[in-house]
């Protein structure tokens, strides 16, 4: 493996969340920090949530689409893993680690696309079948055509939007709250040669806490993207969102570093 012994690098999430990668760069001689810049919280309409758990149990959904952990998390909470894994309705996952979470509650997702974003997602999906073929296929009670969308409060609505535009009826619930993290003074004023950023929420996070001094590598494309936005600078996106992917990236990035 590459000596990287001297580099810095920050990752900026919950120590559970960045276990595997700070494991892998620090294996290469990377000196490693983790300190999250954002949290999540629980929907301020726990209500919503519970009711959307429901629904799914009573067949109101013909498909649930999955894009974090978090989400799969929310929705234990809302509800029973039993029930989710019995619920009569097909799922979606966006990326390994959502696949992973859905695994250890006993579902397997019925589509995962390879680009694993929103994109990606809407990309793979079926259109929505037809009215004929709703009311041939279910009971008159039953809305075949609306999909469950759990996400996050800062979401951008490229699922709804791309699954309207396909027939379907998204149902989108807040499943979690995003909420800042303080980085603590030490890391604000160390350097780091390389910042990874897993999300959007991170990226403007570490422009608005640490500032644009060091160049970030994101885990995917939207977060690539919503770090420019912010002011970053991208020194390289992962080709896969998996620790095995970023690190692979991180360590490219370090050694062709002047």
């Amino acid at each position: 493996m590459t000596d990287l012994t001297g580099s810095t690098v920050l990752l900026p999430r919950s120590p559970a969340r960045a276990a595997g990668l700070a494991e892998r760069l620090r294996a290469a001689g990377v000196a490693v920090t983790v300190a999250p810049v954002i949290e999540r919280a629980p929907a301020e309409d726990a209500g919503a949530l519970a009711a959307a758990v429901a629904g799914l149990d009573a067949g109101r959904y013909a498909w649930a689409v999955i894009t974090s952990v978090n989400a799969v998390d929310a929705l234990v909470g809302a509800g029973r893993p039993t029930t989710l894994a019995d619920a009569p309705v097909r799922w979606a996952a966006v990326g390994p680690a959502t696949v992973r979470a859905l695994h250890s509650i006993g579902i397997e997702p019925a589509l995962v696309p390879d680009d694993a974003t929103a994109d990606g997602i809407v990309a793979a999906f079926p259109p929505a079948p037809s009215r004929q073929d709703v009311a041939e296929a279910s009971a008159p009670s039953t809305d075949t055509t609306t999909v469950l969308l759990p996400l996050g409060d800062l979401a951008r609505p490229t699922l709804r939007d791309g699954l309207t535009a396909l027939g379907w009826t998204p149902d989108v619930v807040t499943a979690y709250r995003t909420v800042r993290s303080e980085l603590p003074a030490d890391v604000v004023h160390a350097r780091y040669d390389v910042i990874v950023v897993t999300s959007g929420s991170v990226a403007r996070e570490i422009a608005a806490q640490y500032g644009a001094t060091s160049p970030v590598v994101a885990i995917g494309r939207p977060s690539a993207d919503a770090a420019r936005e912010a002011g970053l600078s991208v020194a390289a996106v992962a080709d896969r969102p998996t620790d095995a992917a970023l690190a692979a990236t991180v360590t490219t990035v370090l050694k062709e570093r002047p």
